[in-house]
């Protein structure tokens, strides 16, 4: 049948699969952590977004058991009808504290989080001006939204406000749309210029803080507090999979900003809430990043020593200050390779090739955790240039 006609034309799996050097799909043995088995091999895990390194903590996971114990393994509805349970809306109050806005909403998923907040907050009238460079799910939370989608070029401000200049905003509103810290390259917005253009020109600014939670900010409260414009950013998106070592994702806005989601958003309103395990696990690693903002110090601290480790050794890294640091094999296949030389030599990373980048920049995504030891970031560095001279691209 022709609609199932594209399914036989996966080239570059096939393709990858012929060469031996299929990177997907690995299985991992054990829990997540610094060094982790995965299919019976000891690996170093520079592939993670475990960033606080609380997903092997034992407070997390005694609060994950507890709340399976006290609640049972689901809620069986979503938050809408019967799926609200107490701890939910403790989470949700403790977030909004802890980011400094009024209210909370919290989803089922990180992905599912920008899907329902974007589609909610921007109708067929109303515009959304989306950073080339932004998550995946942003866009898709754009095109479920039926509002008009401006692409700027990736943090290029002249091009944001050609663009904002360009709209007449008497019909419908404008939303600005970006990461926080993007996460393929790790660089960090240009919120203060973003926050100056939307003000010109009457926009609302979202900014999704997935891998800016628990990574920058006073305290890692984010890319808002970072630039001291938690006051000028109108919603937060962020994320429990990453720095909060669980499932599940959230907005912060103003009260009637989550209202208005509670009651408009379709992604909200007919999925499951979030498991009431999952809950406890994200409320108890926001407590322990709150007892323990020196997490946040020792982040910065490796992920500077790693990128140290990489230019002593000739391999080309974007600046920034971020956990992220990729490194740049251009090629596809040569970047299947150098993914495969790592493992077999004790090392994990994530390849990003086409389309996720354009053609001749594919790159090793490498991120790092707060429990990271420079031992473990000098035996990476090495093997990392290592891969790369031996495939002659350093």
């Amino acid at each position: 049948m022709k609609i199932f006609e594209k399914c036989e034309r996966l080239d570059n799996v096939a393709r990858a699969k012929e060469w031996g050097l299929y990177p997907y799909f690995h299985v991992l043995n054990t829990r997540q952590d610094t060094e982790v088995e995965m299919e019976g091999k000891k690996i170093l895990m520079i592939g993670s977004n475990n960033y606080l390194g609380l997903t092997s903590d034992k407070r997390v996971i005694e609060a994950g058991v507890k709340a399976l114990e006290k609640y049972g393994s689901g809620c069986s509805g979503s938050r809408f009808l019967n799926g609200t349970l107490e701890t939910h809306v403790a989470l949700e109050k403790e977030l909004a504290e802890f980011l400094h806005k009024e209210d909370a909403v919290t989803f089922s998923t990180g992905f599912q989080s920008n899907l329902g907040i974007i589609s909610a907050i921007a109708g067929r009238t109303d515009t959304i001006l989306c950073d080339k460079e932004n998550h995946a799910s942003i866009y898709d939370g754009c095109r479920l939204s039926f509002a008009k989608m401006l692409r700027y070029n990736h943090s290029d401000m002249e091009d944001l406000e050609n663009k904002l200049a360009s709209l007449d905003l008497s019909v419908g509103g404008a939303l600005i749309v970006t990461d926080g810290v993007f996460s393929m390259s790790g660089e960090i917005c240009k919120l203060p210029e973003i926050v100056r253009l939307a003000k010109k020109y009457g926009a609302g600014v979202m900014v999704d803080d997935a891998h800016g939670l628990g990574v920058l900010g006073e305290g890692g409260r984010g890319t808002a507090s970072h630039f001291h414009l938690e006051d000028e950013v109108d919603i937060y998106m962020g994320t429990f999979s990453k720095s909060l070592a669980s499932l599940g994702g959230y907005m912060a806005a103003n009260k009637k900003i989550c209202e208005y989601v509670r009651h408009v958003s379709r992604p909200f309103i007919f999925s499951a809430s979030i498991t009431p395990a999952s809950v406890a696990c994200a409320r108890e690693a926001l407590e322990i990043l709150k007892a323990e903002p020196e997490r946040v110090q020792k982040l910065a601290h490796i992920s500077d020593f790693m990128r140290a480790q990489l230019k002593k050794r000739g391999v080309k890294i974007i600046e920034s200050t971020t956990p992220i640091i990729p490194v740049y094999t251009y090629d596809d296949k040569k970047t299947f390779e150098a993914c495969k030389i790592l493992f077999d030599n004790g090392v994990y990373v994530n390849p990003v090739v086409s389309p996720a980048t354009p053609v001749g920049m594919s790159l090793l995504r490498t991120s790092y955790t707060a429990t990271h030891t420079e031992e473990q970031m000098v035996f990476a560095a090495e093997k990392i240039a290592s891969a790369l001279k031996q495939l002659k691209i350093i």
